[in-house]
């Protein structure tokens, strides 16, 4: 057998399982036991042919079945894999395509940023191909009530530090330290209602005077959010409106690396 006999065998797999394997993939879909009747409507296959597939699904532990109800459920070991899975996914690494992708489409300055020991604090930066006079770079920490990174990491994090870093800086801000911040709690809603209707934070001259931003958040599987996909530009030349291209790809890679990292439609909107 030639070396490119064996290259096309090793390309051809096994058809059964590429035909079994919408089942599962319609289950996981689901979110909740299935009647046979309506798995196999869905993934576009006869009942009795499902039938036989779930048999040997259930054999392997991939599927499950109530004995009750007679409902098809992913099984344990289709648990078990998706927490291996889970495991590896390492959310700074898969975003980063998905951030090359967006500068490369919409021409400006993009990054990434996680929640740090200081706050939200950039971990990827890709400059605009046109100039842009912004001294920030990888390794910054924003503000967290007056940038659009910032905002975007107190609207959508949720957990007990943010909650007092919040009413923290909304102190030190009715003091009027911090002029573009919101000084309370009022403020900071109607902030986050603005979010909740357009998905992203937008930020007009609130860092730099005459810096525009977009910042969205990229969630886990959990509904919990990661990162935040930031863009910045010159107030000029930057496309600021909310449903403009700018914003719009903003979002759009915001959910394409959520995706990748097992989030669903739907969860986690902002708490603020």
């Amino acid at each position: 057998m030639s070396t490119d006999d064996k290259d096309e065998n090793s390309r051809q797999g096994i058809q059964s399982i590429e035909v079994g394997v919408p089942l599962l993939r319609v289950l996981a879909d689901h979110g909740a036991p299935m009647m046979l009747r309506d798995l196999a409507i869905e993934s576009g296959m006869p009942a009795a042919k499902a039938h036989r597939y779930l048999v040997s699904f259930m054999r392997t532990g991939l599927v499950t079945q109530d004995t009750q109800s007679g409902r098809y459920d992913l099984g344990t070991f289709a648990l078990e894999l998706g927490l291996a899975s889970l495991a590896r996914l390492d959310a700074v690494r898969i975003a980063t395509p998905v951030l090359d992708a967006l500068n490369e489409e919409i021409g400006e300055t993009v990054a990434l940023a996680v929640w740090g020991n200081m706050g939200p604090t950039f971990v990827r930066w890709i400059e605009s191909r046109r100039p842009v006079s912004v001294n920030l770079r990888t390794g910054d920490v924003m503000p967290l009530l007056h940038s659009a990174t910032g905002l975007c990491f107190a609207i959508y994090l949720d957990n007990p530090t943010m909650k007092k870093r919040v009413e923290e800086e909304l102190t030190i801000a009715a003091r009027g330290d911090h002029p573009r911040a919101p000084r309370s709690r009022e403020e900071l809603a109607a902030i986050a209602e603005e979010t909740r209707e357009h998905g992203l934070v937008r930020a007009i001259g609130l860092v730099i005077p005459n810096v525009n931003a977009f910042a969205a958040p990229i969630f886990n599987h959990d509904g919990k959010m990661v990162l935040a996909i930031t863009t910045l530009g010159p107030a000029g030349l930057f496309q600021s409106a909310w449903n403009g291209p700018t914003a719009k790809a903003v979002l759009k890679a915001a959910q394409a690396a959520s995706r990748q990292l097992g989030w669903r439609q739907g969860k986690n909107p902002a708490k603020k």
